[in-house]
């Protein structure tokens, strides 16, 4: 919602500024069309041309998450705390009984509680293949620890790709519009035997092409890339709670323990309460 707020102001403010002052939009209604698309062309041409297509689906889905915000919400949070009590409980117990939910978690009854998290095969994989070295005797509680790291750290890389991706554009849009902008002047240097009203709206509109080309860059792409990069470092401490958590329980704290300290690592805008937490799992107690 903010987003979609922010481009109404910024193109209302721009437009509405330059009609104030007297401008007339004849001259950039005129050359919008021609001026768009060398611009937007050429940027999504250069966008094409130096991103695979994993990074370019991906890109579209980080300017859909700039509408719709951060992946993981504040429920999401404690069903993670949920579910890794329940699956660390079993662990404790007995560790021959988690075996089938870290091996097959698509046909775990603890995992399809949580069909959100299940459905996110980077939280899954984390969780599983932290408590299958727990089973195998990583003792050696800094190894599992460097394992971790690594693991969020590549999980952290390969979300950013869009962000800068998006990044990289916004950049290129200013030097593109110049481009667009010489080419208006090329046009107009081939018509200087015109009269000087019909010259001046041929330099109007070449110089469109630069207008067109910071605004977007500093108006619209510049943003969404900063937004995006926001809602990915955020959904990023999804993942380091889960790494706290296991980290925690490796430490040999209680389950309890375990899941409080990673209770507090969430980001304070969707932490869920000490209470929530609390009787969420009375409630899967009773239900068990």
């Amino acid at each position: 919602m903010n987003a979609i707020i922010g481009m109404l102001v910024t193109v209302a403010m721009v437009f509405g500024g330059y009609l104030l002052a007297g401008g007339k939009m004849e001259i950039i209604t005129h050359a919008l069309p021609f001026e768009g698309m060398m611009i937007g062309g050429a940027a999504l041409g250069a966008f094409l041309a130096a991103n695979d297509l994993t990074t370019i689906k991906h890109t579209v889905g980080d300017i859909a998450s700039v509408f719709k915000g951060p992946k993981w919400k504040k429920q999401d949070y404690q069903d993670l705390l949920c579910l890794m009590h329940e699956l660390l409980n079993v662990l404790k117990q007995n560790p021959v009984d988690i075996e089938p939910h870290i091996e097959a978690p698509n046909e775990s009854d603890i995992f399809a509680k949580y069909p959100k998290i299940l459905k996110d095969h980077s939280a899954v994989e984390m969780i599983c293949d932290t408590i299958r070295s727990m089973i195998m005797n990583f003792d050696n509680v800094h190894q599992v620890e460097e394992l971790l790291e690594a693991q969020l750290e590549g999980l952290q890389e390969d979300s950013l790709h869009g962000a800068h991706a998006l990044q990289n554009m916004a950049d290129a849009l200013p030097a593109l519009g110049i481009v667009a902008a010489v080419l208006g002047v090329i046009k107009t240097m081939a018509a200087i035997d015109k009269p000087p009203e019909i010259l001046g709206g041929m330099i109007g509109g070449a110089l469109v092409g630069t207008f067109l080309g910071v605004f977007l860059a500093y108006g619209i792409v510049g943003p969404f890339a900063n937004k995006v990069k926001h809602n990915r470092t955020e959904e990023h401490f999804f993942y380091a709670t889960i790494g706290g958590l296991l980290v925690s329980n490796l430490h040999h704290n209680p389950v309890n323990i375990s899941v409080e300290v990673a209770r507090r690592h969430a980001p304070a805008r969707v932490r869920p309460t000490f209470d929530d937490v609390e009787q969420a799992i009375r409630e899967l107690k009773k239900a068990a």
